[in-house]
């Protein structure tokens, strides 16, 4: 695991020496660096596989190749097997060589082979050309900017500004989308000219051209025609070679245990590969109405793990700059549990791993059945609803808790005026800005700077495409060509390599997304009952009670606390909102948020949460104040 970065052209030594120093967080190990007339390529290591040996960038047997890569190839003793018994030669027991030697044998299409977490970038310097390319699901990050045929890349957008190459611009498009989708689609970022590399995607540059490709889909198409015993046995079977795989290192490997099926099911299958105990980390919050620690118990008790578990007082408030830092982008709730897990993992080991993926691959969230619900609702005639349920639904007080009563029934009745994606596209922005109030915040003349103006067409991109059928799928699919890469992902690699830990994800292993992929609908969501499958395998490894309860998650009440404790520093921060000052949202919108908010008219807390980080990013990025100095104002406004 580490952080890469690169320049094409001469003379850019001291510029990549900048951008790796800025990932030192990702690789405290050690650093390496190739130069040439025609590139520059830098490289922060965290020392996980062949610890003496493992040094990067790594060169083919006649150098004419030379490798970064932050990741790591699972399958990587098989496929040294196989190129070896093709007389290629290793010069280091690193997983990542294999790379090389694929390339040197299928080109561009040596992605193809690979299973694991991956970005990497590999100079050729026979065909004086650059290839980048990102795992099949996005689990690790690459970024990029180009100019006046120059290419700058490297594992985290602060780095790409770290080279000195650009002055930091807001991307308004990026923003119009991330205020809906709560992620940025496609190839944003929040600063304008650096893009990011979409997942399962390669690129090649070129005499300062670059082509794109995507080598990876999955098929919802080909459905299994097994019975569900079979299909059971074999994705028990699956899992387990899977999380196998995800265990090789050289170091100690522990894993993220939150009490829930995934994580539970994927510790259980270490326990039983290894016989050998080891670490589980599990925390919970005072403040949250649920605890999910004692779950957790009984799952590090029934396989004598070494359980680590911490309730934390988590200061959320002040997390927030270090969060946003880490993100690069305005960090969302859900990151401060990964953030605070992997800051106790860290202090005892480099390897976690986690549960990640169980819910976007077997239906986990209340959403795929949601809509279905939906469907039934619809049969009440469209006037009634509209004109007698809605009014009734809107006089349901909020309760400015999680999942409301309220939020069910607004959001059941919004649902219903819409069908297929396009309902999709608005369940996904109803807790946010949808595009109704998008025309409120953003200004017009920043509406008119906007020229990408339709963030729907990015869930209707996937959602509509032919890769699935049945309405259950196509939201599966949807999730796993967008918020999978885009944010889950994306807060899972930034929250644990802020502390230098290595998360790995066997649930989201390119073979058991297609597997799943593959199943009957009824087989992930049979009637009301989430991950079906799953479940069904779980059953043979963990406790009935933990299998049965229903779905809790990890979260804060911050609707709550930002009508008490965070209530002065809200009002205080968004009256001298730089976005306001900018030009770019109306004052009087924002302040009818937070009236509304801290009154207890309506709950707003998603909507102002993200304005709230915006705030902290701007003031980072483009104020250049420090996370400290930034902790202070925090002080100063509550």
């Amino acid at each position: 695991m580490c952080g890469i970065a690169g320049i094409t052209g001469s003379g850019q030594a001291a510029a990549v020496e900048r951008m790796t120093e800025a990932l030192r967080h990702r690789g405290p190990d050690q650093s390496g660096f190739y130069r040439s007339e025609e590139i520059s390529l830098g490289q922060r290591r965290l020392s996980i596989v062949d610890l003496a040996g493992g040094h990067q960038p790594i060169s083919n047997e006649d150098g004419t190749l030379q490798l970064v890569c932050n990741g790591e190839i699972y399958n990587s003793p098989e496929l040294r097997r196989q190129l070896i018994s093709r007389g290629h030669v290793f010069k280091t027991g690193s997983d990542v060589e294999v790379i090389l030697h694929l390339y040197e044998d299928h080109g561009r299409d040596c992605v193809r082979d690979l299973r694991g977490m991956f970005s990497f970038a590999l100079w050729d310097s026979t065909a004086r050309s650059l290839m980048l390319a990102r795992d099949h699901l996005g689990q690790k990050p690459l970024f990029y900017w180009q100019r006046d045929g120059r290419l700058v890349f490297a594992s985290e957008a602060k780095a790409v500004l770290a080279s000195g190459h650009m002055t930091p611009e807001i991307d308004l498009d990026g923003l119009w989308h991330y205020v809906s989708l709560r992620y940025l689609p496609d190839h944003y970022s929040l600063f304008q000219g650096i893009r990011k590399l979409p997942a399962a995607t390669s690129l090649v540059w070129k005499d300062g051209q670059e082509s794109l490709e995507r080598y990876w889909c999955p098929d919802f198409v080909d459905k299994h025609t097994g019975d569900e015993s079979a299909m059971v046995e074999e994705l028990d079977s699956l899992l387990r070679e899977t999380v196998e795989l995800h265990l090789l290192s050289d170091v100690p490997v522990g894993s993220f245990l939150s009490g829930g099926i995934d994580s539970s099911l994927v510790t259980a299958m270490m326990a039983e590969i290894t016989e050998q105990p080891f670490p589980t980390f599990s925390i919970g919050v005072k403040e949250q109405g649920f605890n999910e620690l004692p779950f957790a118990r009984q799952v590090s008790s029934r396989f004598g793990l070494q359980a680590r578990e911490k309730v934390v007082e988590a200061d959320m408030i002040h997390l927030i700059p270090s969060m946003v830092h880490s993100m690069d982008e305005p960090a969302d709730p859900f990151g401060a549990g990964v953030f605070l897990v992997a800051r106790e993992a860290a202090a005892e080991l480099k390897v976690v791993l986690g549960g990640d993926g169980g819910d976007e691959n077997f239906a986990g969230y209340d959403r795929y059945f949601g809509n279905r619900l939906v469907d039934t609702y619809c049969m009440i005639p469209a006037g009634l609803r509209r004109s007698v349920l809605g009014r009734l639904f809107s006089l349901v007080p909020d309760g400015f808790g999680y999942k409301s009563l309220a939020q069910k029934l607004a959001w059941l009745n919004d649902m219903s005026r819409f069908e297929g994606g396009e309902r999709y596209a608005r369940s996904l922005s109803f807790l946010r800005f949808t595009h109704e109030a998008k025309q409120r915040l953003f200004t017009d003349r920043a509406r008119q700077q906007i020229e990408d103006y339709d963030s729907s067409a990015k869930v209707l991109a996937f959602y509509d495409a032919s890769c699935a059928e049945e309405a259950v799928d196509r939201m599966l699919y949807t999730d796993l060509m967008t918020r999978m890469p885009d944010h889950l992902l994306t807060i899972a690699d930034r929250m644990t390599m802020a502390h230098s830990l290595e998360a790995r994800s066997p649930l989201i292993d390119y073979k058991v997304v297609e597997y799943a992929a593959s199943l009957p609908v009824e087989m992930k969501l049979e009637g009301r009952n989430l991950k079906y499958i799953l479940r069904q395998v779980a059953a043979r490894y963990l406790p009935a009670e933990l299998i049965t309860r229903e779905k809790q998650g990890f979260g804060f009440p911050i609707a709550r606390w930002m009508r008490s404790d965070l209530r002065r520093f809200l009002r205080n921060l968004l009256a001298e909102s730089r976005f306001v000052e900018l030009g770019l949202f109306e004052a009087d919108y924002v302040g009818q948020l937070v009236d509304e908010h801290l009154e207890g008219r309506v709950d707003h807390n998603f909507r102002l949460w993200i304005l709230l980080n915006l705030e902290i990013w701007y003031r980072l990025y483009f104020e250049k104040q420090t996370v400290e100095s930034l902790n202070q104002m925090i002080d100063e406004m509550c």
